[in-house]
């Protein structure tokens, strides 16, 4: 990852997490998908989270995830609990996001045939972050990766 899209994005509040919860996702692994994102979910019962905020959160997360194993060479997915928010990161080691605009846009799919024929990729990943969290943040650059900061709100 270029190391200045790894450092604007990963330098957190100066709070320090009360959870901290670092996933691999790897590329293509369609049996593992979604166990990450289940953890996650799973964790945000226990630590008493409303309910309407766990489901947006665990449906941001899943994208995130299903966006690792899909679209990128595989990466991480880090979880974050604050006082005052949740966030989830993940950064990638490419191929990256050559129109961020266009790919924010339903409907709009580089899934490979392999994704499609498992039922993934119709092109509303990143549209459901973004409809479900407080705020979205990608930074992508082609040939290097993509970091995707997505925040929720306490």
């Amino acid at each position: 990852m270029h190391p200045d899209l790894s450092t604007s994005l990963c330098n957190n509040s100066e709070v320090e997490p009360l959870i901290k919860h670092a996933f691999h996702i790897s590329a293509n692994d369609f049996v593992s998908a979604g166990e990450a994102s289940q953890k996650i979910k799973n964790i945000l019962k226990q630590i008493g989270v409303n309910s309407e905020l766990v489901r947006r959160i665990a449906i941001a997360s899943y994208e995130a995830e299903m966006n690792l194993v899909i679209h990128s060479n595989g990466g991480e997915l880090l979880f974050l609990v604050t006082p005052s928010e949740i966030q989830l990161i993940t950064e990638d080691t490419g191929p990256g996001i050559p129109d961020i605009e266009l790919a924010m846009k339903e409907g709009y799919s580089t899934a490979s045939q392999q994704a499609r024929e498992l039922g993934f990729g119709a092109g509303m990943g990143l549209p459901n972050i973004q409809r479900n969290a407080d705020t979205v943040d990608i930074r992508s650059e082609v040939g290097q990766g993509t970091i995707l900061k997505i925040t929720f709100k306490i």
